[in-house]
């Protein structure tokens, strides 16, 4: 067993410099600095459901901040039982991400906290304005605003967007098997997340999954990351109706982009099941079976899919711990309409 051991790790040597532990820190816009006042509005933000049409649907709703960060749906359900196209993906290390939402429609989690607000199959509000009239008609939010954002008008669509975006970027998960076997504790890994680790590389998995959160390659400028999914012909496209969507070309109307999606990050993957835009597969070995003829023309053996899976488990890092939030109250009276039509 020691001899494997170090064979594996010589095997491995070359390729070590090229992973990444995730930092302890996410990385924040100059224009909107993290502080804990504000961080602890964008919480209360993004646990309120009293923003959605009928007062039923939060950020965490699709997004539950108790499991993976997600929803454990094929696809998420919004107000009155509507459901939209997509898998919901994990907010946990979201942070790290080029771009948002699966298409990469929003460059920054500040454009991405205005987007479900008013979707029609999520929280369903008419507009921004609507949704903000209700923060501005609770007492406790308009002190928080004043005392975090200062100005004439704080309470506005964008500072709400900062404090929700800033809450966001303390979800994060350093310190899994993987990053602490990457900073240099050798007995981190087992041997088969070791071998699982070699054939990820070898396989050319880090062709898209790479950099700290396994979610694509820093691109300059900050643009997002897209590959087209499927890459190859199997019979598994047929089967999960991978081709079923547009992809990004919903977005851009450029044939160029169609089928291409923002690659997701493998950072506690084996909590969020299921996988893939439509939430088709529903669980991990099965993805890995799916991506390897599909995106990589290659067919794996069950014991390197075993492997493989068992090198994606030890990406599951610890949970900082989390207090569910006291919100605002109205006393005696609603903000929420629960009679509100979803907008068309």
């Amino acid at each position: 067993m020691r001899h494997l051991t170090i064979l594996l790790l010589g095997l491995l040597s070359p390729l070590v410099a090229a992973w990444e532990a995730l930092p302890e820190q996410a990385p924040y816009p100059a224009d909107n600095p993290p502080g804990a006042a504000k961080i602890e509005l964008g919480k209360q933000l993004f646990f309120d459901p009293r923003f959605s049409a009928t007062g039923t649907v939060s950020c965490n709703s699709c997004h539950n901040l108790m499991a993976g960060g997600d929803d454990s749906r094929q696809t998420s359900m919004g107000v009155h039982g509507l459901t939209g196209p997509r898998n919901a993906p994990t907010v946990w290390n979201a942070a790290f991400h080029s771009v948002q939402f699966w298409d990469g429609r929003a460059k920054t989690l500040e454009d991405q906290a205005k987007g479900p607000v008013v979707a029609h199959v999520e929280m369903g509000m008419s507009d921004l304005d609507a949704a903000i009239a209700r923060v501005r008609d609770i007492p406790g939010y308009v002190s928080q605003f004043e005392a975090v954002f200062g100005g004439e008008q704080p309470v506005s669509i964008d500072n709400a967007a900062k404090a929700v975006a800033a809450f966001e970027r303390t979800l994060i998960t350093p310190n899994s098997p993987y990053d602490r076997y990457v900073n240099g504790d050798q007995s981190a890994l087992s041997e088969q997340q070791l071998r699982g680790m070699q054939s990820f590389a070898e396989l050319g998995c880090v062709a898209c999954h790479r950099g700290p959160a396994f979610n694509g390659p820093l691109m300059p400028g900050g643009v997002g990351f897209f590959i087209s999914f499927p890459f190859h012909d199997s019979p598994y496209v047929e089967q999960y109706g991978l081709r079923d969507e547009p992809g990004r070309f919903a977005v851009t109307q450029d044939e160029a982009d169609r089928h291409k999606y923002r690659v997701p990050t493998l950072r506690n993957i084996a909590l969020t099941a299921p996988y893939f835009h439509n939430g088709r597969v529903k669980t991990l070995d099965e993805a890995v079976r799916v991506m390897a003829p599909s995106q990589l023309h290659k067919q794996l053996s069950d014991t390197q899919v075993a492997d493989v899976v068992a090198f994606l488990n030890a990406l599951t890092g610890p949970f900082p711990a989390l207090t569910l939030p006291r919100l605002p109250p109205t006393p005696g009276r609603s903000v929420a309409d629960p009679e509100s039509p979803a907008t068309p």
